[in-house]
């Protein structure tokens, strides 16, 4: 079975632990960019991830080769903006059609987590849930110790990439 791990990562967080699980599980990377991408780390950073929740923008994304329909384990990241997803993940959403597959989930969040796995899963219905995991701040904190619960979390996930 193939896996397949696709992550928005805006402050490079997402970044740090989908990489982390694409290399403990052997799978192929799909990191999601943005046509215009805010680099701004201030209030208006804020101000305007905000905004783009609120108003359930969809930004246009980086055309991308890799056909997620190819695979059959998807692990999907994502930085948690205002307890949810952030846009580029719901654009991705719109424009791919995931269905009959074997889902993972994480996200990484700065405060708390909020809705974020549940928002993922309803939009994601029709497909088999593996696994979910959180991380406050993985790059501000304890590196070492986000990336043990990495291989923990993907060894769980690793008895779904046989063939049964």
């Amino acid at each position: 079975m193939k896996a397949l791990v696709v992550y928005y990562s805006f402050e490079g967080d997402s970044k740090f632990i989908g990489d982390a699980i694409a290399s403990e599980l052997k799978a192929d990377v799909l990191e999601l960019e943005l046509q215009k991408e805010v680099k701004s780390k201030d209030y208006m950073k804020t101000y305007l991830g905000e905004k783009q929740v609120l108003m359930k923008t969809e930004p246009l994304l980086k055309p991308y080769d890799i056909k997620p329909q190819d695979y059959d384990v998807l692990i999907i990241g994502t930085p948690v903006w205002s307890g949810t997803y952030a846009p580029a993940i719901r654009t991705f959403f719109r424009l791919e059609e995931i269905k009959d597959k074997k889902i993972g989930l994480f996200y990484c969040f700065t405060v708390k987590a909020g809705r974020v796995s549940r928002r993922m899963k309803n939009r994601l219905k029709g497909n088999v849930f593996i696994g979910d995991i959180g991380f406050k701040d993985p790059l501000k904190g304890d590196k070492d110790l986000a990336l043990k619960r990495v291989k923990r979390w993907a060894e769980g996930i690793k008895e779904y990439l046989t063939d049964k």
